[in-house]
């Protein structure tokens, strides 16, 4: 069952002006093309073709906006770090994406999908840069920790927390096994209602 039952698509853009209204809140996912972003998504908001998914990586192209609820909103932003994209194009997205920090005051917040078996990259790093410069907060999502060991799981946990301090949250998360999904759903849930994050209770 959804826990969003009414969230469908909005609009899709690809320069600012079609970025829609900048009122109520909304929440942005970022991450690389094989990051999962697309399951994470799905999962969190409980359906299974809200987001795109596919076995080719970078086919969000465009900043894709959803609305959960009237006034609350998922905004799934351009997959990065995908090379045989055309340089012109991630030089489009790149200045898309730091347009959309830039000029969205109803930005509550930003999920970074992050393969767990890759860790907390450069790429992953600027969109958290951005959401800093906004001051809004940011919660990490170490996806595909089913595809780990519980204990090489929890030590990528235990380094990433390490790795970003007090800048994000950060916690395991698995669209395959369940893992972290409700906890990563109440994060979701917090930034739209402006509360304060917590860090997941995993180690």
């Amino acid at each position: 069952m959804s826990h969003y039952p009414r969230a469908g698509f909005l609009t899709s853009a690809d320069a600012p002006a079609g970025f829609g209204a900048d009122s109520g809140a909304e929440v942005a996912f970022a991450g690389r093309s094989n990051s999962g972003k697309s399951s994470a998504i799905n999962a969190i908001i409980g359906r299974r073709d809200l987001a795109r998914t596919s076995k080719m990586p970078g086919r969000t192209r465009l900043i894709n906006f959803f609305e959960l609820e009237p006034g609350r909103r998922l905004v799934d932003l351009p997959g990065y770090g995908f090379a045989h994209v055309p340089v012109a194009m991630r030089a489009h997205w790149g200045r898309l994406i730091e347009a959309f920090f830039a000029s969205r005051d109803s930005l509550a917040g930003l999920f970074i999908i992050v393969d767990c078996r890759r860790g907390f990259g450069q790429s992953d790093q600027v969109m958290l840069d951005y959401a800093a410069a906004r001051g809004r907060p940011a919660q990490v999502l170490l996806s595909k920790s089913d595809k780990l060991g519980r204990n090489e799981a929890r030590e990528v946990l235990k380094q990433t927390r390490a790795l970003l301090g007090e800048r994000a949250a950060a916690q395991l998360f698995s669209a395959v096994s369940g893992e972290g999904v409700d906890a990563a759903r109440g994060a979701l849930g917090a930034m739209l209602a402006g509360r304060t994050l917590r860090q997941a209770p995993q180690a």
